[in-house]
C-alpha cells in the first residue's frame, strides 16, 4: 500500500480497491516515511517501543524506591 502511494495513486484509490481506509493508508505512508528519514515529525517504531520501555522503567523503580520508605515508616 506504502508503494502504491509513494507512486503516485491517492490513498483513496487503493482503499477502494483493497480493505484499509484511505486514513489508515495515509498513516501507513507517515510512519514510514519517518522510518525511511524522510519526516522528523513523530518517532519510528523502534523510538516508540524504546519510549514504552524506559516508562515502564522508571514506573518500576518508583515503585521499588516507595517500598523501602514504607517500610521505614510502619516500625
Amino acid at each position: 500500500m506504502v508503494e502504491l502511494a509513494r507512486a503516485g495513486r491517492t490513498p483513496e484509490e487503493p482503499s477502494k480497491e483493497f480493505e484499509p481506509s484511505a486514513q489508515a493508508i495515509r498513516n501507513w505512508v507517515r510512519q514510514a516515511d519517518r522510518y525511511d528519514g524522510r519526516r522528523a515529525d513523530g518517532l519510528t517504531t523502534a523510538e516508540r517501543d524504546e519510549l514504552r520501555r524506559l516508562r515502564r522503567e522508571i514506573r518500576q523503580l518508583k515503585i521499588e524506591r516507595r517500598l523501602p520508605a514504607r517500610r521505614r515508616t510502619r516500625r
